[in-house]
């Protein structure tokens, strides 16, 4: 308990285990990089423009329109996901990558934080890519969606964060899957990415304050749309303050999980 919660050990070593990612996927770009292009594309042509042509929203938005951004919610949240989901379990427990980094400079907090800052960067690169899609489609609306990226940060950082909090404490590899269909699966329907939370009971419209990719998806596209209001900015907030508390929780779950 007292290693769990010692001051984090921290220093920029960190950079040089994301590096080590980064080195990885320049190898396996073609297999890495072609589904974040693809996936959103079907997507699209599946939703927004085929079933699309049977749904009408209120006013004068399409159904294309409405789903786009609501796409850079799920998808990076799947890609932040399973890298610090399958990608570090297997870093952890098959490749033994951990044990091996444990034994240079870099403190198990920096093995931590360079994991977090990796699987961020995966679901930043997949946000890069969905904005590219949706741009060609022409639904971006706005040039605020420029900011897109930046604004992503810290749902990634979250994502990452949580799913690697729960790889820490995983004891097989078959349990990850408890915490995607559980956990991740949920978020996926209750983003407001695919339908209008207004629609749903009150209850499920509190509730859905509970679910960051819903605020990841009204931070988006109120970007795309253009159409910023101050409660952008608290989603924003709830998703940063969530993102230092579950990277917190991370840094004690991988102490206990690698230390003990």
């Amino acid at each position: 308990m007292t290693l769990a919660l010692a001051r984090p050990d921290l220093s920029l070593r960190a950079l040089r285990l994301w590096q080590r990612n980064w080195d990885v996927l320049r190898n396996t770009w073609l297999e890495e990089l072609v589904w974040p292009f693809v996936e959103p594309l079907v997507t699209l042509l599946a939703l927004g423009v085929g079933l699309g042509r049977i749904v009408q929203l209120p006013g004068d938005e399409s159904y294309l329109e409405f789903v786009a951004p609501g796409l850079l919610a799920i998808f990076p949240m799947w890609a932040a996901t399973s890298e610090a989901g399958w990608s570090s379990y297997f870093r952890l427990e098959s490749e033994r990558i951990f044990d091996a980094v444990m034994a240079t400079p870099l403190s198990v907090d920096d093995i931590t934080t360079g994991e977090v800052l990796w699987a961020a960067t995966r679901g930043l690169i997949s946000t890069c890519f969905i904005l590219v899609v949706i741009a060609a489609f022409g639904t971006v609306a706005s040039p605020l969606a420029l900011l897109v990226p930046l604004a992503a940060v810290p749902a990634c950082i979250f994502f990452a964060a949580v799913s690697l909090c729960n790889t820490a404490v995983a004891r097989s590899v078959r349990s990850l899957n408890y915490f995607f269909v559980l956990y991740i699966t949920p978020q996926f329907w209750l983003s407001g990415a695919w339908f209008p939370l207004d629609g749903l009971p009150e209850w499920a419209q509190r509730l859905s304050w509970w679910v960051p990719s819903a605020h990841a998806a009204e931070l988006f596209r109120g970007l795309v749309r253009g159409g910023l209001e101050w409660g952008h900015l608290g989603h924003l907030a709830w998703l940063a303050v969530a993102a230092l508390f579950f990277y917190a929780l991370a840094l004690a779950l991988m102490r206990w999980r690698l230390v003990r």
